[in-house]
């Protein structure tokens, strides 16, 4: 399991376009990605899951990677978040 967080630093949170890319960056892992907001948590991989946690601005978003290629997705997947989402 590896697991990386990161601030959402759009002022109007994570919005459905920017949740609807991460998403799709997520969908293309073979592991099993979660999406966790202080208590409450989802599948990253279901658009509904990510939009029901209501991220605001400043909140900080923890995901987890579990599966075979864990470490290089968990990479690609936080490379893609820190350029295209934060």
């Amino acid at each position: 399991m590896v697991k990386f967080g990161f601030t959402v630093k759009d002022p109007e949170g994570l919005r459905t376009e920017s949740a609807g890319r991460m998403v799709e960056e997520a969908i293309k892992c073979s592991s099993k990605v979660t999406i966790r907001k202080g208590e409450k948590s989802g599948d990253a991989k279901l658009i509904f899951h990510v939009l029901t946690l209501s991220i605001k601005a400043g909140q900080e978003v923890e995901i987890t990677v579990e599966g075979e290629k864990e470490r290089e997705e968990a990479v690609a997947l936080e490379n893609f978040i820190k350029e295209h989402i934060v």
